[in-house]
């Protein structure tokens, strides 16, 4: 039995239409048993999760996700042990960096096939989030403070958003607010402390990303060695860098050359803190729920299965 979580409101509202026009048909046509659950309002998802491992016994629980990264991190926020589920992604979503980097396609009815016949279970790893007043929110493909976050929380509240998402071109509405932020975010210290205890001292961060996986916002690899396999959370930490420079920079992180820039630097660990001198914006997948001047990052290795297109 598959259980389906459907997120009308993905992709600018196409979430229900393809599940109704495409995905349903499909899995009747086909004889396939499963129980859908539509979400309606923030935070639905998670109750679902919840909600769907609670009551369903069986064992290894086949969990379907139709919407993007986010919906697959709210997901991650109600599923109370993942290692005993196995997820499947029809990727609807606006950036859908998760699908690029574990090969799932983009159309919805390939992805279906995927889940249902041809794909694998592939075993990654888990990162979380823990604050300073113990919550604690989970991760698959990164999460970042400054100036990125603050991209994503303007694009989740930005008027455009949908109407370009509906001509295809959502990235618009990250770059043009990616531009504006790059010269409004504020001048802030930050410290880093890695696993060893090794302390990195920035004078004035633009941001810093710690990633599991190889993309994030819709397609920039930030850090390109990025192992979902390894335990590792690779750091992206950009600091003490003239603005012009870092707008010259931004673009070369799509293929992932951008280290050619003094002050973006990588680093590795498996748990990092990272404090800052006054609060930021915090995302985990692209979800902005708070701003925090202190937390820590940690990467758990191989606790989530999801089936894939990787060999």
């Amino acid at each position: 039995m598959y259980h389906i979580i459907i997120n009308p409101a993905s992709r600018s509202g196409c979430g229900q239409k393809l599940w109704k026009e495409q995905v349903e048909p499909t899995l009747r046509r086909k004889n396939i048993p499963f129980c859908h659950y539509f979400s309606e309002k923030c935070g639905d998802v998670a109750r679902l999760a919840a909600s769907i491992c609670a009551a369903v016994k069986e064992r290894p629980l086949f969990l379907i996700i139709l919407g993007g990264d986010g919906t697959v991190n709210e997901a991650l926020q109600g599923i109370d042990d993942p290692a005993q589920v196995v997820l499947g992604y029809i990727p609807t979503g606006s950036s859908n960096d998760l699908a690029r980097d574990l090969k799932i396609p983009k159309d919805p009815l390939k992805a279906l096939d995927l889940i249902l016949y041809t794909g694998k279970v592939h075993s990654m790893d888990l990162g979380t989030v823990t604050y300073e007043d113990g919550s604690l929110r989970r991760f698959a493909v990164s999460c970042g403070i400054g100036f990125d976050a603050a991209v994503c929380e303007e694009a989740m509240h930005s008027p455009i958003k949908d109407t370009l998402n509906r001509m295809r071109l959502g990235k618009l509405t990250y770059l043009g607010i990616a531009l504006k932020q790059l010269f409004a975010v504020r001048s802030v210290s930050c410290k880093l402390t890695l696993d060893d205890g090794a302390a990195v001292n920035i004078r004035s961060i633009l941001f810093v990303t710690g990633m599991i996986h190889r993309y994030e916002g819709g397609g920039f690899q930030f850090c390109p060695d990025a192992d979902d396999q390894d335990g590792i959370l690779n750091l992206c930490v950009v600091g003490d860098v003239p603005r012009l420079l870092a707008l010259f920079a931004l673009p070369t992180a799509f293929f992932g050359k951008h280290y050619f820039v003094k002050g973006i630097t990588p680093y590795k660990a498996s748990r990092v803190t990272i404090e800052t001198s006054v609060p930021l914006w915090v995302h985990t997948d692209g979800e902005v729920s708070r701003k925090s001047h202190s937390f820590t990052a940690a990467c758990t290795g191989e606790v989530i299965r999801i089936i894939t297109g990787n060999s």
